[in-house]
């Protein structure tokens, strides 16, 4: 990747600030476990609150006092702040603190750049690094803004500050046109999904909701899973099969959080992408957790950012081993499955959860005892080659009779291959 991860200098000052406006509130236990998540060492987290941020240092004069003094007594190497601070923001910390500064960005870019494993999850990573640096470039480079001189260096030139965002621009272009090559690729997946009638069923939900211990309960899949925000970052897809459906895609994907870095929403757009075109989504809810209304209504909001806020939604509603609560499934008026209660670390209700799906998706089946004359003997190969035979006997007049159970779509194609109409069959039960 283009930036590598430093070892150590990860003693960490946390600062969080209570901010009146709603849209700019943060939560200071999410911020914790995002600084656990990247592997910092928490020192102290300096609280306090303001109307509004200071334009200069985003905290106060008496406040930056309090963060130099935890600086300097505890050696920390950098100061994390749980929001999002301007380029000027983080110049003037710096200077004033004489180390360095993270926002909360960054602290996302951070975690996403340690989680990435596939080749188009580090892209896309990288991509939203160089996008987030470029209004960052000016800081701690003045020295090399002068124009270069010397032997062979005189005339326009330019400054070292130009070359560095000349080489990020031809750095991104490349990593842009790589990524296109990579949706091309996964649009011709998706497209031959849909010609071939493939359901898929993607999770989303909050991070850390517990979608990968799902997504490994329900295809014995050994997806990396750990009690961290942003454990998974890299979509997986496994096939299940369903009784009423047959083969569904199922899609495990990057979790979101509240106020995510529109540099990683467009960063990540092929990848959310699966979300928008899923048949239907499992939005997993962490039933447990005391912001559950909150993390429901943001992942709502990304879903709608993304273009995926038409598309179907099972609620399921994980982690009841820690609630008193049973496994059920909710219904709405007209009897469809809309909420499932489940626990994924237990197993418990995801038995519930394979039959809504199999509701929610469920296509016409056709099912019943069959009667074939000897001269259809290709039509009885065809239902053996769709598996769609559960038993065979014989009459007493010698007539083959055939117990099936198969999609509809299937049976209409094979019929049409044997150019064969449907009236023309012998059925002796047909539900």
């Amino acid at each position: 990747m283009f930036f590598e991860r430093e070892e150590g200098g990860n003693r960490a000052v946390l600062v969080h600030i209570d901010l009146p406006d709603e849209l700019k509130r943060e939560d200071s236990a999410e911020f914790l476990e995002l600084v656990r998540s990247a592997g910092a060492e928490v020192l102290v987290l300096i609280g306090g609150s303001r109307k509004s941020p200071s334009a200069r240092l985003f905290v106060g004069d008496g406040k930056l006092e309090e963060i130099r003094a935890a600086v300097e007594e505890y050696q920390a190497d950098l100061v994390l702040f749980n929001h999002s601070l301007k380029p000027s923001q983080e110049r003037n910390l710096e200077k004033e603190l004489g180390c360095r500064i993270l926002d909360r960005t960054g602290l996302i870019l951070d975690i996403f750049a340690q989680r990435a494993r596939t080749y188009e999850g580090k892209l896309q990573v990288e991509l939203a690094q160089l996008e987030f640096l470029t209004t960052r470039l000016v800081r701690g480079r003045t020295y090399l803004q002068s124009q270069k001189g010397g032997i062979g260096l005189r005339g326009p030139g330019e400054t070292q500050l130009e070359t560095d965002r000349r080489l990020v621009r031809k750095r991104v272009e490349a990593i842009q046109s790589r990524l296109k090559k990579v949706r091309v690729q996964r649009e011709t997946s998706r497209r031959a999904r849909v010609q071939a009638e493939i359901p898929a069923v993607s999770l989303v939900g909050y991070t850390n909701a517990g979608k990968s211990t799902l997504f490994n309960r329900l295809t014995n899949a050994d997806v990396y899973t750990a009690d961290q925000l942003f454990a998974t970052l890299d979509p997986t897809l496994r096939r299940i099969e369903l009784e009423d459906v047959g083969t569904v895609v199922l899609i495990d994907t990057v979790g979101f959080i509240r106020h995510l870095p529109h540099k990683l929403i467009e960063a990540f757009q092929a990848t959310l992408q699966e979300a928008a075109e899923a048949t239907l989504l499992i939005h997993l809810v962490d039933a447990a957790s005391h912001e559950r209304d909150d993390n429901i209504d943001q992942v709502e909001q990304v879903l709608d950012e993304v273009g995926a806020a038409e598309v179907p939604t099972l609620m399921v509603f994980n982690k009841i081993d820690r609630l008193e609560q049973q496994p059920r499934i909710e219904r709405d008026a007209n009897g469809v499955p809309k909420r499932v209660w489940l626990s994924a670390a237990t197993g418990e209700g995801c038995d519930l959860l394979l039959q809504a799906i199999n509701e929610r998706l469920a296509i016409k089946i056709v099912k019943g005892l069959l009667q074939l004359h000897p001269a259809q003997t290709r039509l009885r190969a065809g239902l053996f080659n769709l598996n769609a035979v559960t038993v065979e006997n014989y009459s007493e007049e010698g007539h083959c009779q055939l117990q099936l159970r198969l999609p509809q779509k299937d049976f209409r194609q094979l019929l049409s291959q044997l150019n064969l109409a449907e009236e023309s069959l012998l059925w002796i039960t047909k539900p």
